[in-house]
């Protein structure tokens, strides 16, 4: 069934005169969920009905969410958030950046705040207060699709192209707004994207679509058509509307509606160079690139623009051009898949049991730039990861198990913000070189000798958990002794930011001259025929399907 959705403009703390209309609609037609766009509470917030609010005395007649707007949230709703608890019944924060899926399936992205021009980087640390910061925006672009975007202040340009605009006299006077908001908006294409109104005004704009349409509505894609609504304030003085029903219509539109427009983010730019993406290798080191010179006349560009969507990312399954022939399990969150140019041979390991490289790659099914809240949401960040992982640990079982412990493993993850799509690389390794600590030593040797840093000993799960860029590394073997058996593991992290030109074949060439293959450095110079590789991936299978926790029923 379509969610049937609500949506405020600000309510300035009026709560008790908003959530008594809300469940008087609501008593008529059933809504999935609620929206309050700016703010909610006001800066002199009446304190009997924050506390009514508080105690549960207010009946919120559905889930109801809201974000940061212009004002503080009042210190008791703060005191809440920090305390993770529960603000009232029916009413969810967002967070001021967040990625939320509600149980209809719909994707939120906010953006609560003000952009704070005098924050030159990093990410906001704290949730609550009324600004945010280029780079919170940037990382939310990872989302990379969203069903509806709420931000307080508005995309700049909005207004362009607009005859509504024209017609209500609206420019950039009329709100606060924000390149960088434009930036987000043209990122993730969102069905709806909702903002506040300071004044007491309300405007719609035409629907707008983005600057590809031939490429939009090539296949079964459709357009991505966006609707932006800006709320005017909850029983303001001139009427203006301040409440707006909807149905979300996920179905495919092949054809723009009528008097819709082009983007107003539409911008000019140089034809695209094919070397952007055909330096993306696909399953392998793909945020690598060979072409250093290109790299560093492309990166101020590509610090400015959204990455690959997942049409064009050679580790999203929605890319037509994705080697399906080299998928060999998918799960409900993640996916395995062979390499392309394997470190190891088919022959590498065959003393050891296994007549297949066993170079896997594993990824997550959201296009994704990082394992972390920001990116994926809260919920699907942690259930990915722990999908993630229990393909990292039954991928070590049916190593350490076809080579009757003479084989342990070695993972990477590597996370920097400009990530195209997060993913781990995991390969077999003898288990005497991670029991006698050679691995490890390889590691912190090379780290050393490329001023690179030291390596630190840390379990984590998400990114959210470590600041900034990183390399993460998991050693595993086990062994058979008197007392029934051992594991040996260890979790590494080096963490690194941009004044390190971090080389992200690294992890690639310390297990090169561990296992003595540097010849097989270089992906390219080892890429397989297609017949090799599927015979490869139906090697893997055949050995993998004890330990395949997707075939079970």
């Amino acid at each position: 069934m379509a969610a049937k959705i609500f949506v405020f403009g600000s309510v300035n703390g009026q709560l008790q005169a908003a959530f008594s209309k809300l469940a008087t609609l609501h008593s008529k037609t059933v809504f999935s969920f609620a929206i309050v766009t700016g703010n909610l509470f006001s800066d002199a917030q009446d304190d009997d009905q924050l506390t009514a609010l508080l105690s549960g005395q207010l009946n919120i007649a559905c889930p109801t969410y809201f974000t940061v707007g212009t004002l503080p949230l009042p210190p008791r709703i703060v005191e809440k958030i920090e305390s993770d608890e529960e603000i009232a019944p029916n009413l969810h924060y967002l967070g001021k950046r967040s990625v939320t899926k509600t149980s209809e399936g719909v994707r939120i992205v906010a953006l609560g705040g003000m952009l704070d021009p005098t924050i030159v980087g990093g990410q906001s640390k704290e949730q609550h207060l009324p600004f945010h910061t280029e780079d919170d925006a940037k990382a939310l672009r990872g989302a990379n699709n969203a069903d509806i975007l709420l931000t307080t202040a508005w995309p700049a340009e909005v207004w362009k192209n607009s005859a509504k605009a024209k017609e209500l006299k609206i420019d950039a006077t009329a709100a606060p707004s924000s390149q960088t908001i434009a930036d987000l908006c043209a990122a993730l294409k969102p069905r709806y994207h909702f903002a506040m109104s300071q004044g007491d005004f309300f405007f719609e704009r035409e629907p707008f679509f983005p600057e590809a349409v031939e490429e939009a509505t090539s296949g079964d894609k459709g357009i991505a058509i966006t609707r932006f609504i800006s709320m005017a304030p909850w029983a303001n003085a001139a009427k203006a509307k301040s409440m707006y029903a909807f149905t979300i219509n996920r179905e495919t539109i092949i054809t723009p509606p009528v008097g819709s427009t082009l983007t107003p983010f539409y911008k000019s730019a140089p034809k695209k160079r094919n070397a952007d993406q055909a330096e993306f290798s696909r399953f392998s080191n793909a945020n690598s690139h060979t072409h250093d010179n290109d790299n560093r006349r492309r990166k101020h560009r590509r610090d400015h623009s959204p990455p690959p969507g997942p049409e064009r990312c050679f580790f999203c399954l929605s890319n037509p051009n994705l080697p399906t022939h080299m998928v060999c399990s998918v799960g409900d969150d993640a996916y395995l898949a062979t390499a392309k140019g394997p470190l190891p041979s088919a022959d590498t390991f065959k003393r050891f049991g296994l007549d297949f490289p066993g170079h896997i790659i594993i990824t997550p099914l959201t296009h994704a730039p990082s394992l972390s809240i920001a990116a994926m949401g809260e919920t699907e960040s942690k259930k990915t990861y722990a999908e993630m992982k229990r393909f990292r640990e039954s991928l070590q079982g049916m190593v350490s198990s076809k080579s009757k412990g003479k084989l342990g493993a070695v993972t990477w993850e590597i996370n920097r913000a400009r990530n195209i799509h997060v993913h781990w690389q995991f390969l077999p390794v003898p288990a005497e070189m991670v029991q006698r600590g050679l691995v490890e030593a390889g590691f912190r040797v090379l780290a050393e000798d490329l001023d690179y840093g030291k390596f630190t000993v840390k379990e984590f799960n998400t990114a959210d958990e470590v600041e900034g860029d990183y390399l993460r590394v998991w050693f595993w073997a086990e062994s058979d002794d008197v007392d029934g058996g051992s594991v040996t593991g260890k979790s590494l992290l080096l963490r690194f930011d941009e004044t390190i030109r971090f080389d992200l074949q690294f992890p690639r060439k310390v297990m090169a001259k561990l296992l003595e293959l540097e010849k097989r450095v270089t992906w390219q110079e080892v890429a397989q025929s297609e017949s090799e590789e599927m015979a490869d991936v139906a090697a893997f299978r055949e050995a993998f399907k004890e330990w395949d926790f997707t075939l079970q029923t």
